[in-house]
């Protein structure tokens, strides 16, 4: 770590996905020293002038790890922040902060709602017990025990920060039927039939990416309230696939022509890619609480889901002619 009297150096593992594109610029402004540590192969959704002041380090962090190497390249950039945004495994997360004990002030982790299974009383708080289920939902609740135990019984500095369903300008929403295929948009902008799993009641989470980024700024100003925790990071509530799909018709000026169908009837109306994704958010159905974010962080999201989403859907139109 460095002293006290220079900029915070921060150093953002996945800075040009969903939330770098909004976060890094942030830090620029705040007055981070930004490294930005990608594999460089694309550049970030939105464009913005912040980035002539970031510096880029390339690294495949797959290969870099293989080879045992990858956690001391971060700690040779001496970053007194952390911020990983692409971390899946558990042995990743750990070979890192063992790369950085007694290095930085504050690694934040970005999780995933999916740490929760089912819900039992909604919105879900960050107290319930953990009921995840499926692969990446387990693996990422693996990954906050782990850095949560290390805060508390050793002292490492790591928050996890748990966003909803990302959504913003530069890649399509997840729509009302449950999966990312924007055709569903266009056939409610047409005022088309659209058929929604059972009875259309289970639940989405959004939040937009500029929301997520906030999060991960609040968190660093309020270290010792942020250390050891975990934080939901939400829009402040969630949609029915249902009123979602009412509220789409409604922006386009049409009512909203829409059919129920048992999940096994609905799944074959689909594509066996969709039918997963839809089966994955129906089945987790989240309905999480922003009210530890919002008293501990300040964490106060711009954007509501409907918000967040039509402004994505704005965005597609405009890259498409204005049709869907």
């Amino acid at each position: 770590m460095r002293s006290e009297e220079a900029a915070l150096r921060t150093a953002v593992i996945g800075g040009t996905g969903h939330i770098g594109t909004h976060l890094v610029p942030r830090l620029v402004a705040a007055g981070h020293e930004v490294v930005c540590v990608s594999r460089r192969q694309r550049e970030p959704y939105q464009p913005h002038a912040a980035w002539a002041r970031v510096r880029h380090v390339i690294l495949d962090r797959k290969a870099e790890e293989a080879a045992g190497t990858f956690g001391e390249q971060i700690a040779a950039l001496e970053p007194d922040i952390v911020i990983d945004l692409i971390c899946f495994r558990i042995e990743s997360a750990k070979h890192l902060v063992e790369a950085l004990r007694g290095r930085v002030r504050h690694l934040l982790h970005c999780g995933t709602i999916w740490v929760h299974g089912p819900g039992v009383e909604v919105p879900t708080t960050e107290e319930q017990p953990r009921r995840p289920f499926g692969d990446y939902g387990c693996r990422k609740a693996a990954i906050e025990d782990y850095l949560l135990a290390e805060a508390r019984r050793n002292g490492f500095p790591a928050t996890v920060l748990h966003p909803g369903h990302i959504v913003g300008p530069g890649w399509p929403p997840l729509n009302p039927a449950g999966h990312f295929n924007p055709r569903v948009f266009g056939e409610l902008a047409r005022g088309a039939e659209v058929a929604l799993p059972n009875l259309g009641l289970e639940t989405v989470h959004h939040v937009h990416a500029g929301d997520v980024a906030q999060a991960f700024e609040r968190a660093i100003a309020r270290w010792s309230a942020a250390v050891g925790e975990s934080f939901h990071v939400v829009s402040p509530a969630a949609l029915t696939l249902r009123g979602y799909a009412e509220s789409m018709a409604a922006w386009f000026d049409r009512e909203a022509r829409l059919r129920f169908l048992p999940w096994e009837e609905w799944k074959d109306t689909v594509s066996p890619e969709e039918a997963a994704a839809t089966w994955d958010h129906i089945a987790h159905s989240p309905s999480c609480s922003i009210e530890k974010a919002r008293r501990l962080l300040g964490y106060q999201p711009r954007y509501r889901s409907l918000e967040a989403v039509q402004e994505s859907v704005a965005w597609l139109m405009q890259k498409n002619g204005g049709s869907l």
